[in-house]
């Protein structure tokens, strides 16, 4: 059973919703987020990403810069940009990317849930990654963006969203990357007991995206419980910030892969090899795979395609995905990634940077090889999430992302 808990949002006053809105911390390096965030003082990434504000010379782990996030969250909040809602709330929040439109119920979920794997996982997380996101809770006070969670799609909560959507939103603006965002406020009591009363013949909530903000947040609960004299359980360090969508509704791209040298190998030495397992043949365009069990590979200036050899028959959930096949057959053995969890030579680049990007960074010199790949499913995500299964790091990239600052879940 799923809970879905009202809570009293920070939110931008109407006419700053499109400044302060930005795109979440994990997508943009410090450096574009110094180049989105310049000459717009209101920007979230000053909370999201507060290194944007400090000398170049400052490490982004530094406790000042976490400090620093804390200030400028309290200076939106004192300058009367950010306002707390007086009563929890639901919230309704809509994003349209060209042709596409998805609905989600912006809520606190418990963090009780996280744990006990009521709300499932599919991905471990990086250590580091954690860390920051913990001490950046911690030093603000606040969850500063949302975790995106999956519900199978249900009949009667679509036609609940679907009516509350009907009269005029509260923020309705285009961002920068064209993708529109619309937020309605749910304040009435029976309607917030509607929706929270079907989501409780909701099984289980699926992590599509913010396994770090969900992990950091049950740290965070941790540290805060350990030192207090008493814990009623409706401490808001208890729960998270999330917004829920049907998984009829939402859209994954491929997570692609750079690595950084070719394992010793020479080109030809490098292509010989993976010829052992895979079908390797030249291509004369850019590779987006059409199908599961196909890759693109950019190369020395030229892409190629490649094709498993393997059979489809792996023992679990886990096992069948491209990403795992990749890693197992090639990034491993070929290429000696053993743990992309903690590998510094290989990256992941979100599908939405498109296949250019790719080329760009093995262009550059920075990375030697790149690999393009097929989106894994929602169907197999929640195989695996059912399963207790582990997808390896950075298995699926769903676009459009929600932006940070639009809701902000305040600890203290």
């Amino acid at each position: 059973m799923a809970t879905l808990r009202p809570f009293r949002g920070l939110r931008p006053l109407r006419q700053y919703a499109a400044q302060v809105a930005s795109p979440p911390y994990d997508v943009l390096t410090s450096d574009e987020a110094r180049e989105e965030a310049s000459n717009n003082p209101l920007s979230f990434l000053h909370v999201g990403k507060p290194e944007i504000d400090l000398p170049r010379s400052v490490p982004p782990t530094d406790e000042r810069v976490y400090l620093k996030g804390g200030e400028n969250l309290r200076q939106l909040i004192s300058g009367g940009i950010l306002k707390q809602d007086e009563q929890p709330c639901l919230y309704i929040y809509a994003q349209t990317m060209g042709s596409h439109t998805q609905y989600g119920i912006a809520a606190c979920v418990p963090v009780e849930e996280y744990i006990d794997g009521t709300i499932r996982k599919h991905e471990l997380t990086r250590p580091d990654k954690e860390e920051d996101r913990t001490r950046h809770i911690d030093a603000t006070g606040a969850q500063t963006g949302p975790i995106f969670l999956a519900y199978r799609g249900h009949e009667a909560i679509d036609s609940v969203v679907k009516d509350l959507c009907k009269p005029a939103p509260e923020y309705d603006f285009v961002a920068r990357d064209h993708v529109r965002h619309r937020l309605w406020v749910v304040a009435s009591v029976e309607a917030i007991r509607n929706l929270a009363g079907l989501f409780e013949g909701v099984k289980n909530l699926y992590i599509a995206d913010g396994h770090h903000r969900a992990a950091a947040a049950a740290r965070v609960m941790h540290l805060r419980s350990s030192g207090a004299d008493r814990r009623t359980g409706g401490e808001e360090y208890n729960f998270i910030l999330a917004v829920v969508f049907p998984h009829t509704e939402l859209r994954i791209l491929g997570y692609n892969r750079v690595i950084r040298d070719l394992n010793g190998r020479t080109t030809s030495g490098f292509i010989s090899a993976l010829g052992r397992t895979f079908d390797v043949r030249r291509s004369s365009v850019p590779v987006m795979p059409a199908h599961q069990r196909q890759f693109g590979m950019y190369l020395d200036g030229s892409w190629y395609i490649i094709s498993s050899s393997e059979s489809s028959s792996a023992p679990d959930a886990v096992g069948q995905l491209d990403v795992s096949l990749l890693q197992h057959h090639l990034l491993e053995p070929v290429l000696g990634i053993g743990d992309a969890r903690t590998d510094k030579r290989m990256d992941f680049v979100g599908g939405i940077r498109g296949l250019g990007e790719l080329e760009r960074r093995v262009n550059s010199g920075e990375m030697s090889v790149a690999f393009s790949l097929y989106p894994t499913t929602l169907e197999e995500l929640f195989l695996v999430a059912d399963a207790g299964g582990v997808m390896p790091p950075k298995s699926t990239w769903f676009e459009p992302k929600l932006r940070d600052g639009v809701l902000i879940h305040l600890l203290d």
